[in-house]
């Protein structure tokens, strides 16, 4: 009788706790009048670098760099509810209260626009519904299992052992050797943890130089993200673009400046983790990060009722592809995996590869040829997606055995061309985000017929160097002398010479590809109206080409495009 009476207690203390439970809420508030922070004294929420990005790049500083509000921190508070987050670019914060009246309450309030409840993740750990799918469906294989003869190379910067290929596919290893290696350039790496990066050899530069710039970690307070009870992907992911272990792995920025930060709990998959994300951005904006890699996606979790639909890959719908565009709109570059999702019944991409500002990396093999597993677009709204692909079936990433080991994954793709583009930046770094994304895809292998495998295809660095000095020269020497049209052109174009100086004289007229091959060459006479007539170039192959035009000591160089 006592068993009895003990275990119906147990079952009425159960379900009194489960009725007393804190609901959690997500308030979104109309604005930030009641901050104390000015918008005439950044540095008081923005760091140095930060607003040194923003004057760069002509970037207000606007409300959304402002903090969430102390007023209305304060009075939500005052309801009772406990504070478990706040965003201050989507204005957002996450609260717990027991008060069954507080969703009324705060509805009352003049400053709240939105309320919704949270949905709470009721699956337990043997009813998960995703897995991990960004992590699940990447593979692992041994450094000897994969190397074949002649497959590890050295470059003239570098000895690059396995990593030679993924890096060489890119043409990267010519920026390396011109002395573009991330120097001056801080790259904040967003993933699920960053086991043993504190010890292992392939990091031994970065800590020795002091290009770790600190860490965070935004599920667990105070967490060590180094910890070796936490996921070791961060670490992997950070190896392909800092790692530093001659003859065995080289990064594509080894030179560049880290902010390890941790958004991801790669033991479950909840919508909690989009918010953590978007804390993580905020912060490397914050710090004034030029990069940010993300090795992470989201489309179904272990809650069901939490999932996204191919519906909310539209760029504008999911919190993370919102933080991601917000990122890109403070003048980061922000890298996204495309996800690995290819061969799954879900085989788009995930968020927050959708957004429309977010550079997002598929994957190929060794060979150059789409990775069965790589997510692939459109997305909701048709737009291309991933932008570009590297080599991801396999990569070449640190172990924690202290050696190297293959992996695939669009999580090893995102990461080297994270690199590779900040040292493509740091060559021009006038240029804005978004400018080094468009020479990047038209730099692309398929650059002229994109799809929804490759996107733009492979990108060459070199080519893109090229596209984005002739501009840098354009700007400084290309003044009114010289006018194009039509340009884009199909079968031809002219040219007319504007200045005095270079009429009734012999002209050199010359195209090359991006690759530094030359398609046509031919001298003109330009006579007194300056006009020079170039036909006969239906059959060119589509894509960039750089026009040079000489006249005796005066030379002008310029991007054309032939569709």
């Amino acid at each position: 009788m006592s068993r009895i009476l003990t275990i119906s207690l147990l079952v009425i203390s159960m379900q009194l706790s489960a009725q007393t439970s804190p609901n959690k809420y997500i308030l979104k508030f109309k604005d930030k009048k009641a901050s104390a922070k000015s918008l005439s004294q950044p540095e008081s929420f923005l760091s140095a670098k930060a607003i040194e990005r923003r004057a760069k790049h002509g970037i207000a500083i606007n409300y959304t760099d402002m903090p969430v509000s102390a007023d209305y921190l304060t009075a939500i508070s005052g309801t009772g509810a406990k504070v478990v987050y706040q965003s201050k670019w989507l204005n957002t914060i996450i609260v717990e209260s027991g008060n069954p009246d507080f969703f009324n309450k705060a509805s009352s309030l003049p400053f709240v626009s939105d309320i919704q409840e949270f949905k709470v993740n009721a699956a337990t750990s043997t009813e998960k519904n995703s897995g991990k799918s960004f992590f699940n469906n990447e593979t692992y294989k041994s450094y000897n299992q994969l190397l074949s003869p002649g497959s590890v190379k050295r470059g003239a910067s570098y000895d690059y052992g396995a990593a030679y290929n993924q890096i060489n596919m890119l043409s990267g290893i010519q920026l390396h050797d011109m002395g573009y290696r991330g120097e001056g350039m801080t790259i904040a790496v967003i993933d699920a943890g960053f086991n043993s990066a504190d010890v292992l050899h392939a990091f031994d530069s970065l800590w020795a130089n002091n290009q770790i710039l600190g860490t965070h970690d935004f599920v667990e307070a105070n967490n060590n993200v180094f910890n070796t009870g936490i996921s070791s992907h961060g670490m992997m992911v950070l190896s392909t673009i800092g790692g530093n272990m001659p003859g065995q792995i080289i990064g594509t920025a080894p030179k560049a400046s880290f902010w390890l930060l941790r958004s991801e709990d790669a033991t479950s998959e909840s919508l909690m983790e989009e918010y953590y994300w978007v804390n993580a951005a905020e912060f490397a904006d914050s710090v004034g990060a030029d990069v940010i890699n993300s090795s992470l996606g989201y489309t179904e979790f272990d809650n069901p009722a939490e999932n996204h639909t191919y519906a909310d890959m539209d760029g504008n719908t999911t919190p993370v592809t919102i933080g991601a565009d917000m990122a890109a709109q403070k003048g980061i570059l922000v890298v996204n995996s495309a996800g690995n999702s290819g061969s799954d019944a879900w085989h788009y991409i995930g968020a927050p590869a959708d957004g429309d500002s977010v550079f997002s990396i598929g994957a190929v093999d060794p060979q150059g040829f789409y990775a069965f597993f790589s997510s692939t677009g459109p997305t909701y709204d048709g737009r291309i997606k991933p932008n570009i692909v590297s080599q991801g079936s396999p990569a070449a990433v640190a172990d924690l055995s202290d050696g190297v080991s293959f992996g695939s994954g669009t999580s090893f793709s995102s990461p080297i061309i994270a690199g590779m583009s900040a040292c493509l930046w740091q060559a021009h770094s006038n240029y804005s985000n978004m400018e080094i994304i468009n020479a990047l895809q038209q730099s692309g292998s398929q650059s002229s017929n994109p799809d929804s495998l490759l996107g733009y295809g492979i990108p060459d660095y070199a080519a893109a160097n090229i596209l984005l000095s002739v501009n840098e020269n354009n700007d400084k020497n290309f003044g009114n002398d010289i006018l194009i049209s039509p340009n884009p052109f199909k079968s031809g174009f002219s040219i007319e010479l504007q200045s005095a100086s270079v009429l009734n004289k012999t002209t050199m007229v010359a195209l090359e590809s991006i690759n530094g091959k030359k398609v046509f060459e031919k001298s003109y006479f330009s006579n007194r109206n300056g006009k020079i007539v170039i036909d006969g170039l239906a059959n060119l192959t589509s894509g960039v080409y750089i026009l040079s035009v000489q006249t005796g000591s005066n030379k002008w160089v310029k991007k054309v495009i032939k569709y």
